[in-house]
């Protein structure tokens, strides 16, 4: 999304997206086009042809969710980091009268339905029950930040999938990944290769391209909270006296949930670990999630060159930022290497990091 004068290009664009629609929209679906118009106009951006397909894709789904008819086929957003599928997706859950929706993050969901299923594994089906607790009557279930990397939880998925179409949900997802590119790894795609059939057959499949990268402009509504932290290099003495940041603190065992992890800093809501306490320890987005209950202000030191660590530490961090990001936490990431240099690494989901994190504040010198 380029920034531009906001009333000519608005105007220009409601036009072509009316023009364009294969028929005349019902008055709710007309009412979503204006709402996006709306906020469109509000940030001063001209939507890129993919985007406009992609709201008028959605107009078209608004008036069958209103109904008690069959629920409208679900849809499938991908594209690279930054090109707005997030903020599409925010404009379709809020511009939808409806009380019967949900919107969740790929990991939290899913931690909540691992849990839901122990709970319940007694019952003869784990997975509705759990599903009627999570979700109830949903009729339209937003999934943002959608990825699959590890064959448990890709069979989980394809059964999820299953049983949210057999209940007449509405599903929109948004992923950095084509459906083909899921789960990438070749031990294990094949075997995802039921789901990713059942993507295509029961969603429309659509792509957000674009040239701009919409979190890269302070205007675009992405995580302030999180442009709003800072990324401090080299993190030498001068600087951490500076910044007061600690200084070689000692490692104190923390309880997390019934676990015990270990930790460097906890002052009321902030609290602060090692790279190697959160990453090379067995850690799992579970306990990130636990953490943020308790924590709005994070630091986390010593980030080394992500291309020497082992591909599970180097997942580790990127669970770690995903869940920072999508709980709206503040923090503060401290290293000895330049954040480019750092991040050069070749794990699948760096790119979606290097966008997030590329939001802080770099510190390089005492302030």
């Amino acid at each position: 999304m380029a920034a531009t004068p906001p009333k000519k290009p608005w105007f220009k664009w409601s036009r072509q997206v009316t023009a364009g629609a294969t028929r005349p929209l019902p008055a709710a679906g007309q009412q979503l086009i204006e709402h996006f118009h709306g906020k469109a106009r509000d940030l001063g951006y001209t939507l890129s042809q993919g985007q406009q397909q992609v709201i008028t894709s959605m107009a078209e789904r608004v008036e069958p969710l209103l109904g008690e008819a069959e629920a409208p086929r679900s849809l499938y957003l991908y594209g690279a980091v930054g090109r707005g599928k997030s903020w599409l997706l925010d404009g379709f859950f809020e511009g939808v009268s409806l009380s019967r929706k949900r919107r969740v993050h790929f990991h939290d969901f899913f931690v909540r339905l691992h849990q839901g299923m122990f709970a319940h594994r007694g019952s003869a089906d784990a997975l509705q029950t759990t599903l009627d607790e999570l979700l109830a009557d949903c009729r339209l279930l937003c999934f943002d930040e959608f990825h699959v990397h590890d064959i448990g939880d890709a069979m989980l998925i394809t059964r999820l999938f299953k049983a949210l179409f057999e209940r007449g949900v509405c599903l929109l997802v948004t992923s950095n990944y084509p459906p083909a590119g899921l789960l990438p790894n070749p031990l294990y795609h094949e075997r995802f290769l039921p789901v990713i059939r059942l993507i295509h057959e029961r969603m429309e499949v659509l792509e957000v391209g674009g040239n701009q990268d919409y979190r890269s402009v302070p205007e675009s509504g992405a995580n302030q909270q999180f442009a709003q932290g800072r990324y401090v290099h080299p993190g030498d003495l001068q600087q951490r006296v500076a910044l007061k940041l600690p200084i070689n603190p000692a490692p104190f065992a923390l309880a997390v949930g019934t676990r015990q992890l270990r930790a460097r800093m906890n002052i009321d809501r902030h609290i602060g670990f090692d790279f190697t306490d959160l990453c090379e320890q067995p850690t799992a987005v579970m306990d990130y999630l636990e953490l943020c209950r308790h924590f709005d202000q994070w630091t986390v030191d010593n980030l080394p060159l992500l291309d020497d660590c082992p591909i599970a530490v180097q997942q580790r961090f990127i669970n770690l930022v995903d869940v920072l990001y999508d709980q709206d936490k503040h923090l503060t990431l401290i290293s000895r290497w330049p954040l480019d240099q750092a991040l050069n690494a070749k794990a699948i989901d760096l790119m979606r990091t290097r966008s997030r994190l590329g939001q802080l504040r770099t510190i390089d010198s005492p302030t």
